[in-house]
């Protein structure tokens, strides 16, 4: 059974729209999308649209709670001051031009889907299993990992929200983490999505695929948003 996961679209559909190409090129036995499709990018409906015409099964990122309920946090918990002004500033432009149909989708979410696939339990979270932004890295403390895991009542745990694509076995159950496809930061600038491959009796395969986009266009389109950082256009230059 291959799974196709992709998260944290942040409101770039050229990057989204890529991501996808590639996905239905792989033919999937399912998709699903861990959330955060808004925010940071400027084309949060557009990117919706994406998700919400191919009815992909999706969870709610962050973001996405922060603007389908008109909040006044994005629930980032930066430490950095300069980030946490620029991640308030993308949470009130996006609340501003992200339609009342999108945002009336975005407070349907729910916050984690589990099934079953090849006799293990998956579980897919945005952020952890305890909370929508809690932040898990990869070189996070293994005590803590591993609590995790043994509570995640889940074979495979797949979440996001760090941007940053890692697969371990921790305490029996895998860790993946998908990356991001519209504002990946492990310095490679290209969208990632991740494809699971499971078989029964077998460990699972986890690949992280890489797609080009045209990363120029959305850049030109944030540097001409007066209310979008220019930090941001950095940011999916860079990766």
């Amino acid at each position: 059974m291959k799974l196709a996961i992709l998260s944290d679209l942040h409101g770039n559909s050229l990057a989204t729209e890529a991501v996808l190409a590639a996905i239905e090129a792989e033919s999937p036995d399912a998709i699903y999308c861990l959330g955060d499709l808004v925010g940071y990018g400027p084309r949060p409906n557009e990117t919706i649209a994406l998700i919400r015409d191919r009815t992909i099964s999706t969870i709610v990122g962050n973001y996405d709670d922060g603007v389908g309920f008109d909040r006044d946090d994005c629930g980032c918990a930066y430490k950095d001051e300069g980030e946490r002004d620029r991640g308030q500033q993308s949470l009130m432009w996006t609340r501003s031009v992200t339609t009342d149909e999108n945002k009336a989708y975005l407070r349907t979410l729910p916050f984690d889907l589990r099934f079953a696939a090849a006799c293990r339990r998956v579980r897919l979270v945005h952020g952890s299993p305890r909370k929508i932004n809690e932040y898990l890295f990869e070189d996070r403390d293994e005590r803590s990992l591993e609590r995790i895991a043994q509570s995640a009542e889940a074979d495979v745990l797949v979440f996001g929200h760090t941007h940053r694509p890692w697969h371990r076995v921790i305490a029996g159950v895998d860790m993946i983490n998908a990356g991001s496809v519209g504002k990946p930061k492990d310095g490679d600038p290209r969208a990632c999505w991740t494809l699971i491959s499971v078989e029964p009796g077998q460990p699972i395969s986890v690949e992280f695929r890489r797609v080009e986009y045209d990363i120029a266009t959305m850049v030109a389109e944030i540097r001409g948003i007066d209310d979008l950082p220019n930090e941001f256009a950095r940011a999916i230059e860079t990766g």
